[in-house]
């Protein structure tokens, strides 16, 4: 930033007023880098053109990126933490904390507005009136929660549909071995089922003691009308969860509910740990680790009030207390408390613990952060070395950051799709995964399908925001020279400056080489180097084959049903989005089909008709 720069930037901040607001830092693209907010707009932008010689390595970093800031005035600070919420999830600057994609977590569904409601894993919150519980920390800890209730509440684990199914099959094995109600035997009814799946709502919400009561009151109540095979299943049911909540780590008392949120800093990283108690016992942990240039240390507050808000604006359920394992501002801490009541619509206290039992568990979580931050820093001195070398060998610039991997993927001329796969920062970035379905279908080969791949994802280099908008340091694609030289053709006509280098197997299929137009380049002898284009070699082939599948059974799919007299593709395709498999499609009936837009009841009589024969 030069002196001019920074003078009119301190001039201009120096005219804000002492306001509530959001500020949002752009650089000399236009591209919002930061976006923040503040109880006074004057005093907090005129602090970042005025940084004293110990602030942090990444504020500086990023105000010598500052070319102009804009700034929105609120009423209230709680206004102004709203809406820097808001931008940051618009925008997805560089120099906020930003957590996971919500998509990107797996959650627990519950239908409860369902007459029969069920349970299932699901990666998308819609505003369906279903029950959402999560987000949880990863896959493994979302099924190992459904399979538990589903031993231990008897809650069905088939695909049917009830009432629909109800006395139209023989139940199967887990009615007999007595793992599930079996609401399809019609010996449940749909109230004593609904408060089945109310006792599974109160152990997803955390609470095991009051799915405990509930189930015992109903055991008394089925006892006094003599329904013993009932009282027998709750009876069942109660020593299950108790058994659950015996095998789970015990860190208060039952009744006991609250998260605890601590961080560890060293000069690579910084660690965000998660401990969610509920009922006493450890439901969940998480852990998140930035590095350097993403996040400044924990002390500093406003990122941390980033954190704690973006966190719990993407969860279902905020408990009523928050134990934090770090200082942290009395306003700050004040106005996100604030902000989490509001979002919740109930009181919600953040307390930092001074003595006893909870600072005990805080000091457990910050161990825990520690860990994952010793972890992340030898994984990164690792992954360096391989990139330093990797650098070396194909006589790179720079180490590269962020390395984008392409490869091609077709059947015979149809279903042509290139995969794009990212690593950045250490680690595959998957949420910057894509897919570019070819356009150009008839007679493409592969040299003018990558050359439409590269063409289309470097014309979103100007994009303001979103992952497209990052260049890329290095291109790997899975191709030899000639694939090389067609996207350096393009390249050359948009005046674009990428190093592009193609990925060649051996008879053994492992990668051979790294070739530029005219030149190999062998990796074999570099172990290191060789395992880690292999792996992004693979992960690629692994994700375009995956869509171009997709795409290929979806078509499958429509052409079945396209075979059928009347329905063409715009029928075929409506169903088909409707009823998602044609099993399902298969087992509804003709008043079912018939209620899909677009289609009568003669359309639902032929497909019900071709299907069954075929």
């Amino acid at each position: 930033m030069t002196n001019e720069k920074l003078e009119y930037l301190r001039k201009k901040a120096s005219q804000l007023p002492r306001a509530p607001g959001v500020y949002m830092m752009k650089d000399r693209n236009g591209k919002i880098i930061y976006v923040g907010k503040s109880r006074s707009l004057k005093d907090r932008v005129s602090q970042y053109f005025h940084l004293s010689t110990d602030a942090n390595m990444k504020t500086k970093r990023m105000v010598s990126l500052v070319d102009d800031f804009e700034t929105i005035f609120c009423d209230t600070e709680i206004e102004a933490l709203a809406l820097e919420n808001v931008k940051i999830k618009q925008y997805t600057p560089k120099y906020n904390i930003l957590l996971k994609d919500s998509k990107s977590y797996p959650y627990i569904k519950l239908t409860m507005n369902e007459a029969y409601p069920r349970i299932s894993m699901t990666r998308k919150r819609l505003s369906d009136g279903a029950k959402y519980y999560g987000p949880y920390s990863g896959m493994s800890v979302v099924f190992g929660v459904i399979g538990t209730l589903e031993r231990s509440l008897g809650i069905p684990m088939c695909k049917r549909s009830f009432p629909r199914d109800i006395g139209k099959e023989r139940p199967c094995i887990y009615k007999q071995i007595g793992r599930c109600v079996a609401p399809c035997d019609n010996t449940i009814s749909q109230e004593d089922y609904y408060k089945v799946m109310q006792c599974a709502s109160n152990v997803l919400r955390g609470n095991i003691k009051e799915a405990v009561d509930n189930l015992t009151n109903q055991m008394l109540a089925y006892a006094e009308k003599e329904r013993f095979e009932d009282a027998a299943r709750c009876r069942d049911s109660i020593e299950a969860l108790k058994r659950l909540r015996d095998g789970q780590k015990v860190v208060g008392s039952p009744d006991d509910e609250f998260d605890i949120i601590a961080t560890y800093s060293d000069d690579l990283s910084t660690s965000i740990s998660l401990f969610y108690i509920r009922s006493g016992v450890i439901s969940d942990s998480d852990t998140y680790v930035y590095g350097a240039s993403e996040i400044a240390t924990s002390d500093d507050f406003e990122y941390m009030s980033h954190f704690i808000t973006d966190l719990y604006s993407k969860r279902e359920y905020i408990p009523s207390e928050i134990l934090l394992g770090f200082d942290f501002d009395d306003g700050e801490l004040s106005l996100v408390q604030e902000y989490l009541r509001s979002i919740s619509k109930r009181a919600i206290k953040i307390r930092i613990p001074k003595k006893g039992d909870t600072k005990k568990l805080c000091e457990m979580v910050t161990k825990n952060a520690e860990e994952q931050a010793k972890q992340y820093k030898n994984k990164m001195e690792q992954d360096n070395k391989v990139l330093v070398k990797l650098s070396r060998m194909l006589s790179l610039d720079i180490v590269p950051n962020r390395i984008e991997s392409y490869d091609i993927s077709n059947l015979g001329n149809e279903h042509i799709t290139a995969g794009m796969i990212v690593y950045e920062d250490g680690k595959l970035l998957k949420s910057d995964y894509r897919v570019f379905k070819i356009k150009n279908q008839n007679g493409a080969d592969d040299y003018s399908a990558m050359r439409e791949t590269l063409k289309r994802r470097i014309e979103h280099l100007s994009d303001k925001t979103g992952s497209f908008s990052k260049m890329p340091d290095l291109i790997l694609l899975d191709g030899g020279m000639t694939h090389v030289s067609a996207v350096k053709d393009i390249f050359k006509e948009m005046n674009i400056d990428i190093p592009v280098f193609g990925m060649v197997k051996d008879e053994h299929h492992k990668t051979r080489t790294l070739v530029t137009e005219s030149q190999e380049i062998s990796i074999a002898k570099e172990q290191s180097v060789f395992v880690f284009v292999y792996k992004l070699q693979e992960e690629v082939h692994r994700f375009s084959v995956s869509k171009m599948d997709n795409a290929k059974r979806k078509t499958l799919r429509h052409s079945s049903l396209e075979n059928i007299k009347g329905i063409g593709s715009k029928k075929a395709k409506v169903v088909l989005s409707h009823f998602k498999t044609l099993s399902a499609l298969r087992e509804a009936s003709i008043d079912e089909i018939a209620k899909v837009k677009g289609i009568s009841k003669t359309d639902a009589e032929k497909i019900l008709e071709y299907l069954k024969g075929n």
